[in-house]
């Protein structure tokens, strides 16, 4: 019998991604797509393509972007950065250092934090920073810092209202800021003389943590995603299955204490946040679905069960595993068919079935 090698990986790392933005105003609309560049511990697009008319942005060059007083300007990118790897982030260098311009940047970190810094010089009549909002107002989406200039935003990539979607082999995260304005009412209509302002923009996670990356640092219930799947493989006759997904606080599979997250394929019912089965469609990058499970769990820390103490430890996560042949009797996947809560779930080991495990996690309490 042959040998078929199997592995687990965390999808997500801020490497080698896309990113796309939109930025509108009253008056006209900004929208574009490039490849993001690697500098440091960001990764920024480039300056997008202006379509039609921009009346009421006011850094339509980058004269007018980089006029920044002294006494606002906030250092953009890490210390020491040169004047090419400074324009690679869209930030502005003015022979000394690096800084933010006059209109709307975002970032991301390789710890998967947005980097929004918003400049209310990036309209006319300009932005009251104030006015500034996320899509959602879960988690940390209000200002980290700022002056009177700018206003610096920093949160993880599932939070604020981040819409996250999976499209073939990309995990796609889009999130929008707007802005708003006081209008007035009349008799016979309504008026406003203040900025609108819309921004929109979304990146799309390709690769996986490498052994290097690890532990990866999540926020509690921030979503984790994992796929597990056959290497060196090309028999599309074959299929992987999952029997049981648990997670532990150190490396060893089999030491305590344990939490289930899948029950023979099928995620476990007595947990209050259910780890969700993602669906795996064929793409250019994933010739054979089959051959991969994907699924997503909420982050957690296991607790001392005497003191109710959270517990500061890694978290691991494991699976056994083993490879299907389809036939008209056997389709080789779980049926996870509503069950009542009362009644036990007995893990059912596959024949020949093999263990994998990830590297560790770990979670941050954010303040």
């Amino acid at each position: 019998m042959a040998r078929v090698w199997v592995t687990i990986a965390l999808v997500g790392l801020c490497v080698f991604l896309t990113c796309w933005c939109s930025e509108a105003a009253s008056t006209g609309s900004l929208q574009g797509s490039k490849q993001l560049l690697l500098n440091s511990q960001l990764l920024q697009l480039h300056v997008p393509q202006v379509y039609g008319q921009q009346q009421q942005l006011t850094t339509n060059g980058p004269s007018q972007k980089c006029n920044v007083d002294g006494s606002v300007k906030i250092a953009c990118g890490e210390p020491g950065l040169n004047a090419t790897h400074c324009e690679a982030i869209n930030c502005c260098f003015d022979g000394q250092y690096c800084y933010y311009g006059r209109t709307v940047t975002v970032q991301c970190t390789r710890d998967g934090q947005f980097v929004l810094v918003v400049a209310k010089d990036a309209t006319l009549p300009r932005l009251s920073l104030d006015s500034v909002s996320l899509l959602g107002e879960n988690g940390p989406c209000g200002p980290v810092d700022s002056n009177a200039a700018f206003a610096i935003y920093q949160f993880p990539v599932t939070a604020c209202g981040t819409h996250v979607m999976e499209l073939g082999a990309h995990l796609v995260y889009e999130n929008k800021m707007t802005s708003s304005y006081e209008v007035g009412m009349g008799p016979l209509g309504a008026i406003t003389r203040d900025s609108y302002y819309e921004f929109m923009w979304g990146l799309s996670y390709t690769s996986y943590y490498k052994d290097t990356d690890y532990p990866v640092v999540k926020v509690l219930r921030e979503p984790v995603y994992v796929e597990v799947r056959i290497l060196e493989r090309s028999d599309p006759n074959i299929v992987l299955t999952l029997g049981h997904c648990w997670a532990t606080s150190s490396p060893n599979p089999f030491s305590v204490p344990q939490w289930d997250l899948l029950v023979n394929g099928c995620p476990y019912k007595d947990d209050r946040y259910l780890t969700t089965l993602v669906p795996v469609e064929r793409s250019p990058a994933v010739p054979f679905p089959t051959h991969y499970k994907r699924f997503v769990l909420k982050m957690f820390a296991f607790v001392d069960t005497t003191s109710m103490a959270p517990l500061h430890n890694q978290v691991y996560i494991h699976c056994s595993t083993a490879v299907c042949h389809p036939s008209a009797t056997e389709t080789c996947e779980p049926s996870c068919s509503r069950q009542r809560r009362h009644v036990p779930e007995e893990r059912e080991a596959p024949p020949e079935s093999a263990v994998v495990s990830s590297g560790g996690v770990v979670f941050i309490e954010m303040a």
